[in-house]
């Protein structure tokens, strides 16, 4: 499969000429050649959007019209969906029944949804004390670069391009560049049902030099990101030029609470699923799990014992429960905390290896693995791995269990299991993150805002306010007849 860049209407190669092999993670071969841009490349995409916005060859459509498109879309990708769901899990590494039950459905969700939000969007009005009226409207921001990470490849790009379009934005598209298989698909749909040339626009290659381009830019007005904290942080940086508005989804180190009067095989499980799916490559990951200490050693115990079972390997099969980890680089960063933890002092419970068994050793698989014993200054529980790596820690009552699930830069997401919902609400209430759950984990919601607090990011996607983003507010006074103002003598 050869792909390139989509810009002004048109399929391109790089302007340098340059190429990047993709691998599918779970077995190393090469399954696909793709452009690898540069900055130059990066400008011309831009340029494209900066002409389609003034033009307003997207942004004067009707309401309806926009909507329109993006129904179509969300057509042809239900049509394509098994399609895309495979190719996903071969170029992601994740397992086919998580694209398939989950990524893709989500995907089409969110176009459907924006489709229907910017329907229901309604202009504010207000009639003053000497006749005159203020209405206020929304409009596009303009042109919006949009940078997404490798973890959820197709989701996440529609997290920020269906309201992006919605609202009558351009926008300029920068995958991960390990994972642009099913972004590509999705531009060939786009291409398909009509859009509009430089509406929207495909870039690849290296995220440092064309990520950075993007937030620089005075032709981009708004720059929305999902990935890293220090990565957001230098497209904050690099945005502060031209004041752009910018939206950041960035990493998270969340915690999981499990009380001592929960179902203890159920809590176990939920654990299990809040670190393990995807790899732990999930910005939510349970990675920090808070144990009362009646239960914890039990409960390390038994989550070891399940870990150790979960069926690790290519996902392109249904009996597949975890995959490879996206990248190889990403692997041995991974393997470099894992030894990390042990050099600390961490207890290794479980795992802490790359598996190589069982036809594997081409791929980037490590073991499910669980770190007990842990104190707050180590490495492995103050940053972010992004992989399958938990740390568990004990705590007494609800005010120690909050002090630690607080104690962390990160505020993106947490959890509370316990029968107590009174309980749950309280500590719930206390937690300093964007998304919460109690008696679940990793439940996302197309219609619900998605985001953090403290390093974790700036803003949010999804829901109503996700579409809000994308917009500006302008204040219009208007009066039937100009009046003297009366203020001067003279």
């Amino acid at each position: 499969m050869n792909i390139n860049m989509f810009i002004d209407g048109e399929w391109r190669e790089s302007l340098s000429g340059g190429r990047k092999d993709i691998l599918n993670p779970a077995t190393g071969e090469v399954i696909a050649s793709a452009a690898s841009g540069t900055v130059e490349d990066t400008k011309l995409a831009i340029k494209a959007a900066r002409g389609a916005f003034d033009s307003g060859i997207w942004s004067n459509l009707s309401v309806d019209e926009r909507a329109d498109y993006l129904y179509k879309i969300a057509d042809r990708l239900e049509e394509k969906a098994a399609e895309i769901a495979l190719l996903e899990t071969e170029n992601n590494g994740k397992v086919i029944r998580a694209t398939t039950n989950v990524d893709i459905p989500v995907t089409i969700q969110t176009f459907r949804y924006y489709a229907d939000q910017i329907k229901l969007m309604e202009q504010e009005s207000y009639t003053r004390a000497d006749s005159s009226e203020t209405i206020i409207i929304q409009e596009p921001v303009g042109v919006c670069g949009l940078i997404v990470p490798w973890n959820f490849p197709l989701m996440i790009a529609a997290w920020s391009i269906a309201p992006a379009l919605a609202a009558g934005n351009t926008v300029v598209l920068k995958p991960a560049e390990v994972t642009p298989v099913s972004v590509y698909k999705l531009f060939g749909i786009f291409e398909e049902v009509g859009l509009p040339a430089g509406v929207a626009n495909l870039i690849l290659g290296p995220g440092s030099k064309m990520g950075n381009e993007l937030a620089e830019s005075f032709e981009v007005d708004k720059v929305a990101f999902t990935g890293g904290t220090q990565a957001g942080q230098s497209i904050l940086r690099a945005a502060a030029g031209n004041m752009k508005k910018v939206t950041l989804e960035l990493g998270g180190k969340s915690p999981l609470i499990i009380f001592d009067d929960v179902d203890f095989e159920t809590a176990v499980e939920n654990a299990m699923f809040g670190i393990f799916h995807n790899a732990g490559q999930v910005c939510t990951a349970a990675s920090r799990l808070l144990v009362h200490e009646t239960i914890y050693d039990r409960f390390v115990e038994r989550l070891a014992e399940r870990a150790n079972k979960i069926v690790v390997g290519n996902g392109e099969s249904e009996t597949i429960e975890m995959g490879p980890l996206t990248n190889e680089s990403h692997m041995i960063e991974v393997l470099h905390y894992i030894k990390s933890g042990i050099e600390e002092g961490a207890r290794l419970v479980c795992g802490g290896n790359r598996i190589t068994e069982n036809g594997l050793d081409q791929g980037f698989f490590i073991a499910p693995t669980i770190f007990a014993d842990v104190n707050p200054n180590m490495r492995i529980v103050k940053e972010e791995i992004f992989g399958p790596v938990l740390v568990v820690e004990k705590f007494k009552d609800e005010e120690d269990a909050v002090r630690k699930a607080n104690d962390s830069i990160y505020g993106l997401a947490g959890a509370v299991f316990t029968e107590d919902i009174d309980r749950a609400r309280r500590v719930v209430s206390k937690l300093r993150a964007g998304i919460t759950w109690i008696n679940s984990y990793h439940l996302a919601y197309v219609d619900s805002p998605w985001g953090g607090y403290k390093q974790s990011g700036i803003g949010r996607s999804l829901g109503a306010i996700g579409l809000e983003y994308f917009m500006e507010l302008k204040q219009i006074n208007i009066h039937q007849k100009a009046n003297p103002v009366g203020w001067y003598a003279n």
